[in-house]
This record gives C-alpha cells, sequence and structure tokens, in this order.
C-alpha cells in the first residue's frame, strides 16, 4: 500500500513539473511597437503605437514608460515620459512633456501611443517602449525597440498664380502646382486642387493624383471629370496643371494645391511625413445673365435601369430634361420616392441628400451627377428591398437675377416609374476549425467565422455526443449580445465571446470524456426587411484520455500555389514511447487515405510507390516533430493530408493518433497577377518613362515579355527576360533599360524609356508565363497602358510684321523674325502666302534644311528669300507692282529632333501684314543756293549738284545735264555734258567747248549727288555752271516715264592765275674796289610765285653824275644772254642755283663806278596763251667805288704800319709775362735753405745698385 502510495505521489508531481516546463517553453507576455527605422521629418509629429498582451487582467489599464538613446550615446537611456510617474522623463524632456509637446495618450488597456507634435534633429534615436509589470513573477517580454530616423523638410509646393483672377462662367482655367522633394528616401508625392468657398469652414477637393498615381475627382466635381472638363495633367517632374475646361460660379472661392509626402515604414503601411499647401489664389465668376422673353415648355422623363433587380444590383435612375436652348438654361433636379425626396442637383451642380439617405450617400452607397445638358443621374448600389417602389423626377426652371440669386420656376414632374426589388439568396457561410483534439481536464477553445453577413447575428453552440440523439444547446448569444447557458452547463465554465464582428468563440474548461462528440455553430441572420437566414458548421471534438496522453497537432487548412512545395507539420505530444509517423493523402478522386512516405521509430523512410517519381520528403526536425515536403505540387495534389503517429511503449502497447488537415492548391493563374502601372502616362519627347509590371503572388521562375502595340498594327516584341536573367532585346537596346526589384508578395519588372519620342507611344504590356515542371504556362496578360507622347511646351513665336506702303517698281522687303525660340538647336520651315482677290497662293515654301518645296513660277527672278542670323527670312519683291497689293502671312514651322535623331514639327505661327503698293507723286527737288567757287589756273574745281527731295528706290532712276555760261563770251546756255537714267555718259558737239570737255569728268558718290569735275582749270573757264536732273520711272509695262525734272542753283567760277608772290633783296650797299680786282654783283631770288617761273633778270648801271639807268646785261627765261653794256668791258656771269644769279666785271676801271641793281621779271606758262609775265621786282642799289693804283698803295701802307704796331704791342706783353713768371720762381727755391733735394732731372742722381740689409 505504501509502495503505491509513493508511487502515485512521484506521478502527479511528474506531470506537475513537466505541465511547468511546457508553460515555459511560450512566453506570455508580449510587448510591440510599430517595426523601424522610422523615418520622420523634422518638426513633424511623431507616433509609436505601443500594445501589450499575455497579462492575466486584460481589462485593467497597463502603465507604459519610454526611453531613448541616441546614436552619438548608445549606452546611455534617457528617460522621457511615463503614464504611471508624471516627473518620470529627465529634464530636457520633462520640460517639453509638462508644455505639452510630448504625450502619451491611451488606446485601450492595453495599448498607447507616444505622440511628439514637433521633432527636433535631437530627437534622432533608438526609442524603447516598456510595460511596467506588476503581477510580480517576469514572463515574456515587456519592452520593444524601434529606431526613428529625423530627415530634413525638403518638400517644396508653389503655384503659377497668386494674384487674384476674374472669370466669366464658362471660360478656362489652367493652373500649375509645382511640387518637388529631394530627399534621398523613397517616398512618393500625392498632389490635390482644393477650392475653399466663402462662408463654409474646409475646403472641398477638386481633384487630386494620390501616392499610387490614381486619379480621383473631388465630391461634386465627378460629373465635369468624367465629361473631360476637369483634368490634373503631371508635366515633367514637379508641374502639376490643373485644367478646367469652363468655369462655373460654384467654382467661386479661394483655390490652392496641396502635396503630400508620403513614405513606407516597414510594416508595409504608409505615412504622411510632411505635408504643405501653396499660396491661395481668389477666383471671381462672373455669371452668365439669360435673358429670355418667354419661357418654353419643359418636358421630364424618367428612366429606371434595370426596372427589377436583385437585393445588392446597381439601380441607375436617368433624368432627362426636352426644352428649347437646354445650354443656356439652369435647372433644379429632384429624385422622390413616393413623396419622398432623394436627392437634389441645384442650378450650380451643388448635391443636396435627404437627412434618411445621407448615411448611404457617405457610405458611396448613393451617387447623382449631371451627365450633361439635358442628363441627370441617380443610382443608388448595393440597393435594398425597402427601395421597392414609384419614382418620380421633379424638374424646376431658374432664372438668374440681376444680384445673380436664382429665381425658382414652377416645377415640372416626370411620369412615374415603378421599380422592383428581390430579396437576393442568403450568401451566409461559417467556418470552423478542423477536428479537433484536447487533453482531459483541459480547456477546449472553438472558433466560428461568419462570412456574407447582411444582417444581425445571433449563434448558439450545440453539441452531440456520442450518448446523445441529437444537438443539445450549450451556450448562445443573441443579436444584441446577451448570452444564454443552457441548464445542463450552467455549474460549469463555459463562455461564450465575439472579439471581432463576424467572428465567435466558445470556451469551455475541465473537460471530460464526455465532453467528447460533434460541436455545432448555429447562426441566424437578422435582416432589416424581417427575414432571417440561418447556417450550421460543425466540428468533431476527442478528448484524450489522460491515461493515453498521446496527442497530434497540425497547422490548419494550408493554401498552397500550384508549382511550389508543400510543408506539413505534425507535431505530437505526451510521448511516452517511440514512434513512427506515416503521411497519408485523400484525395478528391480517392476514396480513402493513401500512403505518401513513412518513417520509423528507427528512423527508415519509404516512400509509396505513386510518390517515387516525386521530390517528397518527410523530416524530422526535433523529436516529438515531423514535417513533410513535397515540391512542385499540382492541382491534382489538393486533398485531406493525414498524419498517422503510432506510439510503441515500453510494455509493448501502442498507441495510435490521427490528425488531418485540407491542402489546396491553388492554380497559378488564381494565385498570381500581372498589372502594369505606371507613375505618367503622359510624357513629354525626351523624357524618362517608367514602366512597371506588378507579378503579384509567389515568388516563381517566370519569363516576362514586354510589347508595345502602335495604331492599329500588331503589337511589337520590345524585350524577353528569361528565368535565368537572360534578356533577349526586339528593339533597340539603346532605348531601354530593365530593372527587377523583388519584394515580399510580389515583384516589380521596370521597363525604363530612355529618352521617350513619338515612335514609344503606344499601349504596352507585359506578359507571364509561369515555368512549372519544365513547362512554360502562360498567365492571364496585363492591363493595356496607354502612353502618350506629348511635344514639349512651343516657345516659339515670330515678330508682327507691320502694314507696309511703298511706291510702284520699288523694291520691297518683308521681314519675318523669330523672337523666341523653343530650342537653340531648332530647325525652321518657312511659308510665304499672298491673298488677294483671286485667293490665297503660296509664293515660296522652303522646308527645315532650307530647300525650295514649292514656288510661284510666274514671279520669275522679281522674288527672292533670304535667310539671315536670328533666324530671319526676308521676303524681297524687286519692281513692285500694283498687282501685289494685299495680304502677306509668314508661316513658320518649328522643328525638333527626337532622341531617335527623327524630326517632328513642334508647332506652326503665322503672322500677316499688308502690302499695299502706291505710284508716288513727282516731288524731285535740287539744291537752289547759288555757290562762289574761286579757284588757281591749274588746280582741280569740283561743281556739286545735289537732290534735296525725291523718290528713291530700285525703280527709280535719275539723269543729270551739266550747263554753263561763260562771262565773256556768247555761250550762255551751253550744255557741256549729259548723263542719261541708264549711266549713258554723252558730251553735246560744241567746238567752243570742246577743250573744257575733255578736262570734265562725272561721278556720283551718292543715288542723290552728281559731281563734275574740272581739271586743270583755265582762266577761260571762269563763268556760271548749273545742273538739270530729270527723274525717270519704269511702268508695269516695263517702259521709261519721265516722272520730273528740276535745275539746281548757279554756281559762279572765277579762275584766276597765280598771285604774285615773287621776292628779292631790298638793302643798299657800299663798295670800294681797285683797278686788278674784280667786280661782282649778285640777284639773288628770296621767294617766287610758283615752281614753275622763269626768270628774266637785267642789271642796271647809273654813273654817279647821271640820273639814266643803263641796262647793262640781260638773262632772259630762256637762258639767252645779251651783254647790252657796249664798252669794252670784260664781264662774267653765273648762275650757280636757280634762285641766284651774279654778274662780275674782270678787272674794272675808276670809270666802271656807280650805282648798279639788278631788275627781275617773274614768268609762268599760261594753259591758254603760253609763257606771261606775272611779276617784276628791284633789288636794292650797290654803290661802287673802283679806285686807280696809288690811292690803293697809299692805303697799302697805311694798312702795313697798322699791321706792325699791333705786333710790337703784343710782344712787349709777352716779355713782361715772362720776366714775372722768373721773379717767381726765384722767390720760392730762396725760402727752402740751403737743403738741397734730389734733383728731378736723372742724370743728376746716380743710380745704387747696392741692397742695403733693410730690404
Amino acid at each position: 500500500m505504501m509502495s503505491c502510495f509513493l508511487l502515485s505521489v512521484w506521478r502527479s508531481s511528474l506531470i506537475l513539473c513537466l505541465g511547468q516546463l511546457l508553460r515555459c517553453g511560450e512566453a506570455r507576455v508580449k510587448t510591440e511597437v510599430q517595426a523601424g527605422p522610422l523615418y520622420r521629418v523634422l518638426g513633424s509629429p511623431l507616433y509609436i503605437t505601443c500594445s501589450v498582451s499575455g497579462f492575466r487582467s486584460e481589462n485593467t489599464d497597463k502603465h507604459f514608460e519610454f526611453r531613448m538613446t541616441t546614436p552619438s550615446n548608445p549606452n546611455r537611456d534617457i528617460q522621457i515620459i511615463s503614464s504611471k510617474d508624471d516627473d518620470f522623463g529627465y529634464s530636457n524632456h520633462l520640460i517639453r512633456v509638462r508644455k505639452n509637446e510630448i504625450a502619451l495618450k491611451r488606446l485601450s488597456p492595453n495599448s498607447v501611443r507616444f505622440e511628439i507634435k514637433s521633432l527636433l534633429k535631437a530627437d534622432e534615436g533608438e526609442y524603447e517602449c516598456t510595460a511596467v509589470n506588476l503581477e510580480g513573477a517576469y514572463d515574456g517580454e515587456y519592452s520593444a525597440k524601434t529606431v526613428v530616423k529625423v530627415i530634413e523638410d525638403s518638400l517644396s509646393v508653389s503655384s503659377s498664380a497668386s494674384t487674384p483672377l476674374s472669370l466669366n462662367e464658362g471660360e478656362a482655367l489652367t493652373l500649375t502646382c509645382l511640387a518637388s522633394s529631394s530627399t534621398s528616401q523613397h517616398t512618393h508625392l500625392s498632389v490635390a486642387w482644393y477650392l475653399h468657398k466663402d462662408g463654409q469652414e474646409d475646403a472641398q477637393p477638386i481633384i487630386s493624383l494620390n501616392r499610387d498615381f490614381t486619379l480621383s475627382p473631388g465630391q461634386g466635381f465627378e460629373r465635369r471629370y468624367q465629361a473631360g472638363l476637369i483634368r490634373l495633367d503631371k508635366l515633367g517632374e514637379a508641374a502639376y496643371n490643373l485644367q478646367m475646361a469652363k468655369v462655373e460660379p460654384s467654382d467661386q472661392g479661394r483655390i490652392y494645391c496641396q502635396a503630400q509626402e508620403w513614405i513606407q515604414d516597414p510594416d508595409g503601411s504608409w505615412y504622411i511625413i510632411i505635408q504643405k499647401n501653396a499660396e491661395e489664389m481668389t477666383l471671381t465668376v462672373k455669371a452668365t445673365e439669360v435673358v429670355e422673353p418667354s419661357s418654353p415648355s419643359v418636358a421630364v422623363e424618367i428612366s429606371a435601369q434595370p426596372a427589377a433587380l436583385q437585393e445588392g444590383q446597381e439601380l441607375l435612375l436617368s433624368c432627362d430634361i426636352n426644352t428649347e436652348d437646354v445650354e443656356k438654361r439652369f435647372f433644379s433636379v429632384a429624385w422622390l420616392k413616393g413623396s419622398v425626396e432623394l436627392a437634389r442637383i441645384g442650378p450650380t451642380g451643388v448635391l443636396t441628400v435627404a437627412p434618411e439617405y445621407s448615411v448611404r450617400q457617405k457610405n458611396g452607397e448613393l451617387r447623382a451627377a449631371r451627365t450633361g445638358n439635358r442628363n441627370y443621374r441617380l443610382i443608388l448600389k448595393p440597393v435594398r428591398t425597402e427601395d421597392q417602389g414609384e419614382y418620380i423626377c421633379t424638374v424646376w426652371p431658374q432664372e438668374r437675377g440681376q444680384d445673380d440669386a436664382f429665381i425658382e420656376g414652377e416645377a415640372k414632374d416626370s411620369s412615374p416609374q415603378w421599380v422592383s426589388v428581390s430579396a437576393t439568396e442568403n450568401r451566409l457561410s461559417i467556418k470552423m476549425q478542423q477536428a479537433e483534439n484536447v487533453t482531459e481536464g483541459g480547456g477546449l477553445h472553438l472558433s466560428c467565422k461568419v462570412d456574407g453577413v447582411q444582417g444581425q447575428l445571433s449563434v448558439t453552440w450545440q453539441l452531440k455526443s456520442a450518448r446523445m440523439a441529437s444537438f443539445t444547446e450549450i451556450i448562445s448569444i443573441s443579436q444584441e449580445g446577451v448570452t444564454e447557458i443552457a441548464e445542463e452547463f450552467v455549474s460549469r465554465k463555459v463562455r461564450v465571446m465575439r472579439p471581432a464582428t463576424h467572428n465567435f468563440t466558445l470556451e469551455l474548461d475541465e473537460v471530460t470524456l464526455s465532453d467528447s462528440g460533434v460541436y455545432q455553430c448555429a447562426v441566424s441572420e437578422h435582416k432589416p426587411n424581417g427575414k432571417t437566414h440561418s447556417q450550421t458548421q460543425t466540428t468533431t471534438v476527442t478528448v484524450i484520455s489522460i491515461e493515453n496522453r498521446l496527442s497530434v497537432k497540425m497547422q490548419q487548412a494550408v493554401n498552397v500555389a500550384e508549382g511550389g512545395g508543400l510543408h506539413l507539420s505534425c507535431k505530437v505530444d505526451g510521448v511516452q514511447g517511440q514512434l513512427s509517423v506515416t503521411w497519408q493523402l485523400k484525395s478528391a478522386r480517392m476514396a480513402s487515405f493513401t500512403d505518401i512516405i513513412s518513417i520509423s521509430q528507427e528512423g527508415v523512410t519509404e516512400i509509396a510507390e505513386e510518390f517515387v517519381s516525386r521530390t517528397v520528403r518527410v523530416m524530422r526536425p526535433a523529436t516529438h516533430n515531423f514535417t513533410l515536403e513535397l515540391d512542385e505540387v499540382t492541382l491534382s495534389d489538393s486533398g485531406v493530408y493525414q498524419c498517422a503517429v503510432s506510439e510503441r511503449k515500453p510494455n509493448s502497447k501502442t498507441h495510435n493518433q490521427t490528425q488531418t488537415t485540407t491542402v489546396t492548391v491553388i492554380s497559378i493563374d488564381t494565385l498570381m497577377g500581372v498589372s502594369l502601372i505606371s507613375r505618367k502616362s503622359r510624357v513629354t519627347v525626351g523624357e524618362k518613362l517608367e514602366l512597371m509590371c506588378r507579378v503579384r503572388g509567389p515568388h516563381m521562375p517566370v519569363t516576362v515579355t514586354w510589347s508595345v502595340q502602335r495604331e492599329a498594327k500588331t503589337p511589337d516584341t520590345i524585350l524577353t527576360l528569361s528565368p535565368n536573367g537572360t534578356i533577349s532585346w526586339s528593339a533597340d537596346q539603346n532605348h531601354y533599360q530593365l530593372r527587377v526589384e523583388s519584394r515580399k508578395t510580389e515583384v516589380i519588372y521596370y521597363l525604363l524609356v530612355i529618352g521617350t519620342s513619338h515612335r514609344e507611344g503606344g499601349n504596352y504590356q507585359c506578359n507571364v508565363s509561369v515555368l512549372l515542371k519544365n513547362v512554360h504556362k502562360e498567365l492571364k496578360a496585363s492591363n493595356q497602358l496607354a502612353v502618350i507622347v506629348n511635344n514639349p511646351v512651343s516657345r516659339l513665336d515670330v515678330s508682327p510684321i507691320p502694314a507696309l506702303t511703298r511706291n510702284m517698281n520699288t523694291d520691297i522687303t518683308i521681314t519675318c523674325s523669330i523672337v523666341t525660340k523653343t530650342s537653340e538647336s531648332s530647325l525652321y520651315s518657312i511659308t510665304w502666302l499672298h491673298e488677294e482677290n483671286a485667293g490665297i497662293k503660296t509664293i515660296v515654301s522652303l522646308d527645315r534644311n532650307s530647300i525650295v518645296m514649292e514656288s510661284k513660277v510666274d514671279l520669275g527672278q522679281r522674288i527672292s528669300m533670304r535667310r539671315s542670323k536670328g533666324p530671319t527670312f526676308e521676303l524681297t519683291i524687286r519692281q513692285a507692282r500694283i498687282s501685289d497689293n494685299g495680304s502677306y502671312t509668314c508661316k513658320v514651322g518649328e522643328w525638333l529632333q527626337d532622341p531617335r535623331g527623327e524630326w517632328y514639327l513642334l508647332s506652326t505661327v503665322s503672322k500677316s501684314t499688308v502690302l499695299t503698293i502706291t505710284e508716288p507723286a513727282p516731288n524731285l527737288r535740287l539744291d537752289k543756293k547759288e555757290q562762289q567757287l574761286t579757284a588757281k589756273e591749274g588746280e582741280e574745281v569740283e561743281l556739286n549738284c545735289n537732290i534735296t527731295s525725291g523718290a528713291s528706290g530700285s525703280s527709280v532712276f535719275y539723269g543729270v545735264i551739266w550747263r554753263y555760261a561763260a562771262h565773256s563770251s556768247s555761250l550762255k546756255n551751253a550744255s557741256l555734258v549729259e548723263l542719261d537714267h541708264t549711266g549713258l555718259v554723252s558730251y553735246p558737239d560744241n567746238k567752243d567747248m570742246r577743250g573744257l570737255q575733255e578736262r570734265l569728268r562725272l561721278s556720283r558718290p551718292t543715288q542723290k549727288s552728281f559731281y563734275l569735275s574740272i581739271q586743270k582749270a583755265h582762266e577761260e573757264d571762269s563763268g556760271t555752271y548749273w545742273c538739270q536732273v530729270d527723274q525717270h520711272q519704269l511702268d508695269h509695262e516695263a517702259h521709261w516715264q519721265l516722272k520730273a525734272s528740276d535745275s539746281g542753283g548757279a554756281i559762279k567760277l572765277s579762275v584766276k592765275v597765280t598771285e604774285n608772290n615773287l621776292s628779292i633783296p631790298k638793302e643798299e650797299a657800299e663798295m670800294n674796289t681797285s683797278r686788278n680786282q674784280d667786280l661782282t654783283i649778285p640777284c639773288n631770288i628770296n621767294k617766287q610765285s610758283s615752281h614753275e617761273s622763269k626768270f628774266q633778270v637785267t642789271w642796271f648801271w647809273q654813273k654817279e653824275i647821271e640820273t639814266k639807268q643803263r641796262p647793262i646785261f640781260t638773262v632772259y627765261r630762256n637762258s639767252t644772254l645779251q651783254d647790252r653794256f657796249g664798252e669794252n668791258v670784260r664781264l662774267k656771269y653765273d648762275h650757280p642755283d636757280p634762285s641766284q644769279f651774279s654778274l662780275t666785271f674782270l678787272n674794272p676801271g675808276p670809270e666802271n663806278s656807280g650805282l648798279y641793281f639788278c631788275e627781275v621779271e617773274e614768268w609762268l606758262p599760261s594753259l591758254s596763251r603760253g609763257w606771261r609775265k606775272v611779276a617784276v621786282e628791284k633789288s636794292g642799289h650797290f654803290n661802287v667805288s673802283v679806285l686807280t693804283e696809288g690811292d690803293a698803295n697809299a692805303d697799302s701802307e697805311c694798312n702795313t704800319r697798322t699791321y706792325i704796331i699791333i705786333a710790337i704791342v703784343i710782344l712787349i706783353v709777352l716779355v713782361l709775362v715772362l720776366l714775372l713768371l722768373v721773379v717767381t720762381m726765384c722767390r720760392s727755391k730762396g725760402s727752402l735753405g740751403n737743403k738741397s733735394g734730389p734733383s728731378l732731372w736723372g742724370e743728376s742722381v746716380p743710380m745704387n745698385t747696392s741692397r742695403s740689409g733693410d730690404d
């Protein structure tokens, strides 16, 4: 007995220890926060949610504490905030907590939210949330950590217009929002345009582009969006263009754009890290006044599509208005069911909904919009049975008053429309877990999940055990949440819970063997129409005896993709011996379970024959855990898999337990989906285009083929990506790049088009095939994505061409200059058009390469076009005619080259001008001013004739006639020379002027200047000159016509001979000479009138006692000499220099004494009369005295005495100087005493040749 008692105690202790050991294997408490890192923007709020589970008291508020560590000091914890202790935080954070800048908000008893209102850079670090343990013992994880990164705000938002704008109703509005971010993180931008009406608290969205590049119109703008009247286009990388084709008075208010920057957190959720608004622009819309003399009749029709439908379908009620000028009128339209109004659309398009239908509108079940000028639609989806009834449409014409307020007219009702709604079939379905094994004394937990719910639910849990013939109730919960326990289970610990709206659980503690059986979940659905639908679901529960503790657990129903791998786990508890496991399958085509693979207690595996060729394995990762692995499953592998466990105990007893689970092999077509998206489907030439082919589902070896369909042609393959990564290119590889991004639930294949051209426009599609057992299985092709390649915005502008008025027969140039251009590499085509009464004709057309494509042949060489820098295009019309009148248009086309090198026409700009051709009136005027000219004979004289006014142009020609009247002859109006309008020079025949005509030269430096030059003017050229100018023009028949003639002012010319500038010395001189000395009388010329002058020199002599001056010698200008002395006197003539003359008397006598002088005559050659005397000058007188011989000797002796006296005086002075020097030397010698010194003379100093001892 004692041994049995001890054995019983030992067994109970062992069970208790094993139970505690099993409990220690799983942590009870678990604390969770958002996974990091969390990237948040500087200055934005931070929210971190922290929750805990596993505490015994689930409904009691838990306390939480938040700490952080900084990157600079990761080992130092900084306390921030606590829900338990108000003074928990350190000083820096405690100040912010008390200012409510940091807070801790409770969400539930087991969760809180940590908030920082405005992030600082110092807030970057690792945050730790700790759940305070008040239970004493620790069992689990009480803290969790996440990392927060604080990044700079790089979001920039601006709008193209901030000044108020006023538009008329029906005009177009275009606004541009520039939004960009330079953050290094992978973020998405969403952009929305908002309208904030006066008097309304909140702004309403007009249209938005979300982060997934999906466009959504705002409430009230759906109709215009669907009609294409409201658009939001993304232009380039940062421009978002809002276009409202026809503004309405309801659009009046403040319009602004809002940009939000989103980032995807590690848990896969998207979060707005920053949001900014651009400046508001105030829009004023002036309503169009419609004044009608009388209101035409209005007819209203209502139709239902379909008129008979089932509950849950879509009901479309259309209201059509038939009246005159409906597009110019305003209406209010309302839908009524019986006498109850559902919704109304006002005259400005504003929708109002009755209060009883407001909830359905908020949930998107009711929508109404104006779809055309006459058409209004109301949609109910899903329709309910209570929506059955009679509907009418009521229309009120609205007239706009002077104050823009609407005046409601008489209501007009449509005929009634009956709509019948029948109840739908019951869609209620229930799911429960499969057979459940529970140990005797343990707890039973069953779950009942309800789908397809359309009403309120009540649930009853029932049991049919082996000893019962039918199901008996255990516990129930009504639709109001009231629970009721059956009498048999009142004493048991039983509960029914509702953790979610459509989920119910049964909990039964301390089960016994009698609790084994079939448990049923009976669900009743109570619909609003009073109908009730019921559904039941059962599961088998086996209560295992405490003696046989062997139990098997498998995962619930498993879904596996076709071609993937199946992994099943079989966990065995309560093991007391050695185990062997057999995996079995019962598919839809099998009546019973068949073996797949088994593993014996010795670890030997055996594969069934049917699965020998398959890749199948049984593993035992742990002692009591067995797994089945089956690769490359097919659809036929679906079925019920059973894990059959045999336990062989040491006493040779064997216990068997089985557990099953359902495996569904999902077809790859169902599991995998292919979709094609792009951040922007409208791109500009030259921009990058990124297409994303999203392959959702399990990761499988796939082949991806990209193709594009242009116009109506067959699709062109771009590339094919094989499962091994090989790329087969079918298009130009230089224009495409491929990138693959693998995510948890999908693989994204990016096709990047580098430098799009119009050739890249079309419908793109990606096709995916999965490689299953070396066979490619095609998946459903992706949607087609239309890519539209737009031209860049043209900046081409051509300068205005002013109207021109020109004279006939002139050359006309019309200039067409490009002011602004889109690109420096642009090329231009040019076409000149001429519009006259006969219509529009193309004058000349050049393509972008300046090659003439079309030319008006009848113009011949009269028209030309030239291109210069700018570029500037000049159209020149020569010899304009009256028929050239009309409108001229310059049509310029700008061509750009796309990245493929192909040229495309970007835009065309035309500018016109009006050309008026007039026949000019004769207005020829010459300079009438008289001129006085003086010239020297031989000089060149230039006479000027200038036109002061007159027509100009290439068709105007002038001729000139120079006329002359002499001073002293009969020539009074003689024509000297004529230059006609064709450029021909002629000299009228006049023998009296022939010499002058030979010296005439005509020149024309400008079109309106005529010069006449007289070379080597003669004195006889003096007289009066004048010019006569004739104006000629070509008429339209190419005949010359004299249009005007005028004469210039008189030019009086005086030609004079050279002036007298002759100058010779005038000084008087005396000269004494003797017979034996020659007498020279010079005659020098200081200055002469011309370098061409010739001189005639005559010397004169006047005796002392006479008054008559006698010429004694003459030198003529031709160097002829004439001795005119007439006496026996020898003369000598000398001419050493052109301006020096001298006459010498050889051995003159006293009789030759007297006054002598010379007379000089200056002669110059005359151009008309030969040599002529121009000047006569006389020199000063030389008074010459020729002495006899005695007088000469006396003079000589006197001179000799004078010379002797001078020599004696000089000699005496020299002797006195010498004596003075001797006396001075003697005195200096006596002052030296008797001491004698060495003489300076060498002879008196003997040379000592011996060397002394001092040397």
